[in-house]
C-alpha cells in the first residue's frame, strides 16, 4: 500500500496559513484515487504519480469546470470514508455504482460499465460458466467491493479478501486460493502487463452483469451537479478517446 506523509515543512506552512487566516482556494478540488486499479487508477512506478482512465476523466472534467484538481492516493477501502469525512471531495477509481453505496454517497452520470471477471490457474480442470460454479472453491476478491457481495449471494463461502488484485493473482498462482474474482478490465490488464503467472481467464465465464462506473461525491454536492451538467453535453463525447487510450472500448461499456 502506498501512502504519503506530510513533511515538517508542509505542516509548518499549513500552520502559518491557519494563523494568517489565508482563505482556501474555492477552485481547488481534492480527488481521491486508489493506487492498485490499473487501468482506472494506479501509481505510475516511473513518476510515483496517480494515473489511469478515471484519473484522466476526473482531471478533464474538473478543469473544464474551471477547477484545480489535486489528486491524493487513498487505499480502495478508505475512499468512501475519506469522502464522507471531508478529506477528499471526489472519488475517481474503479468503484461501481451499487444500492449500498448510493445510500451513503452520490454518483455522477456513468462514464463506463463493466462486469466481474474470473481467473483460475492453467492447471484447473473445471468449467466455470458463472459464480455458482465456484461454490466448492477458495475464491479471492478485493475488500470493500461489490464482488464480495456477489460471491456471497451466489453461495460461495470460502472467500478471502485482498487490498489489490495483483496480490490476489499472486496467491492464485501459488495455490493459496483456487480462483480470483474481480474487476474484469483490471484483471485483464494485470495479466497482460504484469508478471507471467500461470493463470488465465476462462472464456466461458459470465459475471452477474455490467454495473456503472461513475465519479463519486458527497450526497447533494454542487460539484456532482456541475459534473453531470458537463456529462450531459459535449464532454461525454470527449471521454471516449480517454477510455480508448487506456484500452477500454466505449462500445463495450460506455453508458
Amino acid at each position: 500500500m502506498i501512502t504519503r506523509r506530510a513533511t515538517v515543512a508542509g505542516l509548518g506552512a499549513a500552520l502559518v496559513a491557519g494563523c494568517t487566516g489565508a482563505p482556501a482556494d474555492p477552485r481547488r478540488v481534492v480527488i481521491g484515487a486508489s493506487p492498485t486499479g490499473v487501468p482506472f487508477s494506479y501509481v505510475d512506478p516511473d513518476t510515483n504519480q496517480l494515473t489511469g482512465a478515471m484519473v484522466d476523466i476526473a482531471a478533464q472534467l474538473t478543469r473544464q469546470l474551471g477547477l484545480h484538481p489535486e489528486f491524493r492516493i487513498v487505499p480502495f477501502s478508505g475512499l468512501v470514508p475519506s469522502l464522507m469525512t471531508g478529506r477528499i471531495d471526489l472519488i475517481a477509481a474503479a468503484m461501481l455504482r451499487t444500492p449500498a453505496r448510493e445510500a451513503l454517497v452520490g454518483f455522477s452520470a456513468p462514464v463506463f460499465a463493466y462486469a466481474g471477471g474470473l481467473a483460475v490457474r492453467n492447471d484447473a480442470r473445471g468449467v466455470y460458466p458463472d459464480l455458482a460454479a465456484l461454490r466448492p472453491l477458495r475464491v479471492g476478491t478485493q475488500i470493500g467491493t461489490r464482488f464480495v457481495d456477489q460471491l456471497r449471494e451466489a453461495g460461495v463461502n470460502q472467500v478471502s479478501t485482498y487490498q489489490g488484485l495483483g496480490d490476489m493473482l499472486r496467491d492464485l498462482s501459488h495455490g493459496r486460493i483456487d480462483a480470483a474474482y474481480g474487476d474484469d478490465p483490471i484483471l485483464r490488464m494485470i495479466l497482460r502487463i504484469g508478471p507471467r503467472w500461470a493463470v488465465h481467464m476462462p472464456a466461458e465465464f459470465h459475471g452477474p452483469g455490467k454495473e456503472q462506473l461513475c465519479l463519486i461525491a458527497r450526497k447533494g454536492s454542487p460539484l456532482l451537479a456541475r459534473i453531470d451538467g458537463e456529462l450531459g453535453g459535449p464532454a461525454l463525447g470527449r471521454i471516449a478517446p480517454v477510455l480508448k487510450r487506456w484500452g477500454l472500448e466505449p462500445s463495450e461499456g460506455h453508458a
